[in-house]
């Protein structure tokens, strides 16, 4: 037997080097975790130690196949006998070459190519799921189906792949469970996971349209005002729908709270000063495609963005996660620290909200999961989060 000796930053990349150099037929003999330290011990850098082996079998060599050798055509044959009848030596320019006959062969190649396509991918999928053991594996299929990502995932399977090689019991759901919110919460300790400070008077509630982003504003400004007692004022800069205008009308009613319409950086002054009084002004932003630069510039002239603001940015966990990142990442140069997801009761996979957290090392205030105001709101708490991952159903997350 060939045996062989990797180092691997995860158990993921070991199986790749492994499957390159040895093959298929490779078999896991030992592993273990190495920890290394750095910088006077002050960094520890962690890796993966696997001894991999095969048997060595020899192979005959493949001698090609008389089929695959084509013939020339006797058209072409007969074309070139006529041309040599003609002369003793041929001119070398009136030997013409072999025409390719018209066949089928570009029909047959597309669906060899369509075949094989077919074949690499259900061996992907093999290989991954051979990357760890049986009693793994629905627990990794939970984690994608959550739609958490790819790196995330490698890291708690890592773990659990090294806990239950050291462990002389099977692992239970429940332990899985256990260590994947631990790793979670290891990646997310030090970001600011909670509701308003209410110490800066000005709250920005910046999003693009659609996302709910003037009910979770009249969510939060009733809290502020039924909790903490606060007075409060809107001030509204989504001039372009009508509609927009008379809902925070409506809500700014109930609350019996002003409201100011502004439509320019002028106008934006003037609301700051008649409102200037109260204890916490909140600010809806005009709800656009923030994907284009345009309108992420258009908001910076307009809004004073200054030490004494709180700003949150609002996303819907019914979009895709490339989509969410692309919005991210127009508001990279705002002072944003926390986001608020809403639509939590529309769907069935929460792993974009920490995939993005993480990434962005951006905090979390809020997620909703309804229309009802103020209800259908919760406070963002970092072990709540981590247990509303492992919820069933939609049912349970939004109760």
């Amino acid at each position: 037997m060939k045996m062989k000796k990797y180092n691997a930053p995860s158990i993921a990349e070991a199986m790749k080097l492994i499957r390159a150099d040895l093959g298929e037929d490779a078999v896991i003999l030992n592993s273990k975790v190495v920890v290394t330290k750095k910088f006077l011990g002050l960094v520890k850098h962690k890796s993966f130690e696997v001894v991999a082996g095969v048997d060595q079998i020899e192979k005959k060599p493949v001698l090609p196949s008389l089929q695959n050798i084509q013939p020339f055509s006797s058209s072409y044959l007969q074309e070139q006998e006529s041309v040599l009848s003609t002369s003793n030596i041929p001119n070398v320019e009136s030997i013409k070459a072999p025409q390719e006959e018209k066949s089928t062969l570009p029909e047959e190649l597309k669906k060899e190519i369509a075949d094989l396509k077919l074949i690499m991918q259900s061996m992907q999928r093999m290989s991954t799921k051979s990357q760890y053991p049986d009693e793994l594996l629905p627990f990794v299929d939970f984690l994608k189906e959550q739609e958490l990502g790819e790196e995330l995932i490698t890291a708690i399977s890592d773990e659990l792949f090294v806990h239950s090689k050291n462990s002389d019991a099977k692992l239970q759901n429940l332990e899985m469970q256990k260590m994947t919110q631990q790793i979670l919460k290891q990646k997310m300790e030090d970001l600011p996971i909670d509701g308003l400070s209410y110490d800066r008077k000005y709250i920005n509630v910046l999003g693009p349209t659609g996302v709910g982003k003037t009910t979770t504003i009249a969510k939060m400004a009733a809290r502020a005002v039924l909790e903490k007692k606060k007075k409060i004022g809107f001030i509204t800069t989504d001039t372009y729908r009508i509609a927009a205008i008379e809902q925070l009308k409506t809500y700014a009613g109930l609350l019996q709270a002003p409201v100011e319409i502004v439509y320019n950086a002028n106008d934006y002054d003037e609301a700051i000063k008649k409102l200037d009084h109260l204890d916490l002004i909140f600010i809806d932003t005009a709800g656009r495609n923030y994907k284009e630069v345009k309108y992420v510039a258009d908001l910076k002239v307009l809004i004073n963005f200054d030490e004494d603001v709180e700003s949150f940015l609002v996303l819907a966990l019914t979009s895709k996660q490339k989509d969410l990142e692309a919005v991210i990442e127009q508001f990279d140069n705002f002072p944003i620290e926390k986001f608020i997801f809403t639509k939590l009761d529309e769907t069935n996979s929460i792993g974009t909200m920490f995939n993005l957290m993480i990434k962005y090392k951006k905090g979390l205030a809020y997620y909703t999961n309804g229309q009802e105001v103020p209800e259908d709101m919760e406070q963002a708490n970092l072990d709540t989060l981590l247990e509303l991952f492992f919820k069933e159903n939609v049912n349970e997350r939004s109760s």
